[in-house]
């Protein structure tokens, strides 16, 4: 692989993937705000607002392992290309539905499916392809722009913007985001890389693996490495407790804290602000107190945030709440997600993202569809979070000390 990158800079092709997931977020963070808004204008039921989060989550749960044995078998750039021209399209469809009256919540719940199905494949390829595209010594500078990309496009702009289209026309938030899908595809289009044939061909006696067989190695490979084992289990159960408070947090802000639509997206917002300075300060934090010591804090925070959400009625302590989250998650995400690339060889990349993936984005799943049902059982907005604190101070104690091998 040969890369065209000088000194303080990250080249030509990372340029383009940057570009690419700047458009492709923005577009994804609207959507992420105009379409629980959608489902609560069609019904005020919170499993069902909860549903349309969990179709777009389940793929997660049900394709990830699949997905990163498919990118590791195939052209990742074409794969990422073709994947978000179908998400387009899909987005597209549903745009329409909406303009015409035709939209019901089984539709956007099938729609926001088929998305999270292309995400899978999307994203899996995309985190297993920018190590190929910046050499291993820019990980952290990649990934940090990356990150902050990700944090103004979907968290910061997106989410008024998102509210704000969804005033304008219910339809054009979605339409939004089929564009970007489509520019996004243009611009990876135009990505110089190409894979590297294998220095020798595998023998002709050596039968083709198995997707089973595949799916195996990421899991024993992941599995061998205790850092990696250890953050995986982290992140599920973070993500199950997180994802059962928030699945009906739209109904939330409008019930508890008083929030009209365009103030809903502006407390989304609120996890933005801290993210974006979280971007900018996980490497220099990470060199100054280390990496086990950060993702213990983390956790300390992620239970506080459960508790204040749980308590306050004042819309600006919810906001300053999520805000230092926001920080966090970034810091968490920019150490993790580097350390799994410098950690895992290319041809085993795929996979044993697919492998996180599963914990992570699965526990997410999980934690929207126990979220949506205990909202409605227990007839409290708040039970979900009491609940995610308390499961996060039992994850907390019983991970404490196995964090200090996360130091690499």
């Amino acid at each position: 692989m040969t890369t065209d990158v000088t000194p303080g800079q990250l080249g030509p092709d990372f340029l383009r993937l940057w570009t690419a997931s700047a458009v492709s977020n923005l577009g994804d963070g609207v959507t992420m705000v105009a379409g629980p808004l959608l489902v609560a204008s069609l019904t005020r039921d919170p499993a069902a607002i909860a549903a349309a989060v969990l179709a777009q989550q389940l793929p997660w749960l049900l394709f990830a392992l699949v997905s990163g044995a498919l990118v590791d078998r195939l052209d990742r750039r074409r794969l990422i290309i073709g994947v978000n021209l179908g998400r387009g399209l899909v987005l597209a469809a549903l745009a329409v539905a909406v303009l015409t009256g035709l939209v019901t919540v089984p539709l956007i719940c099938l729609a926001f499916f088929l998305t999270g199905v292309g995400e899978t494949l999307a994203d899996t390829a995309a985190g297993a392809l920018l190590p190929s595209v910046v050499p291993p010594e820019r990980l952290e500078q990649a990934n940090s722009r990356l990150f902050a990309t990700f944090v103004v496009g979907n968290q910061f702009a997106a989410k008024p913007l998102g509210a704000y289209l969804f005033v304008l026309a219910a339809a054009l938030p979605f339409g939004v985001d089929a564009a970007s899908f489509g520019l996004a595809a243009l611009l990876l289009a135009l990505l110089r890389w190409r894979p590297v044939p294998p220095a020798a061909p595998e023998p002709a006696a050596d039968p083709p693996r198995s997707l089973r067989a595949d799916i195996s190695a990421g899991v024993r490979a992941l599995w061998r490495i205790p850092v990696l084992r250890t953050l995986a289990g982290c992140i599920a159960v973070m993500n199950v407790a997180f994802c059962a408070a928030f699945a009906a947090f739209v109904l939330y802000a409008r019930q508890r804290l008083g929030l009209t639509e365009v103030g809903y997206g502006v407390l989304l917002t609120a996890s933005a602000i801290g993210g974006l300075a979280g971007t900018g300060l996980a490497p220099r934090l990470r060199a100054r107190f280390g990496t086990p010591t950060l993702l213990r804090v983390g956790l300390l925070i992620e239970i506080g945030l459960q508790v204040v959400l749980a308590t306050t009625r004042q819309p600006w302590v919810a906001g300053a709440a999520m805000a230092v989250w926001g920080v966090h998650a970034m810091v968490w995400g920019v150490l993790v997600v580097s350390l799994r690339q410098r950690l895992v060889p290319d041809r085993l990349r795929g996979r044993v993202n697919s492998v996180y993936a599963l914990a992570d984005l699965g526990g997410a799943a999980v934690g929207t569809a126990v979220g949506g049902l205990l909202a409605r059982t227990t007839g409290s907005i708040v039970a979900p979070f009491w609940l995610a604190a308390a499961a996060l101070t039992v994850l907390t104690a019983l991970a404490w000390r196995r964090l200090s091998a996360a130091a690499g």
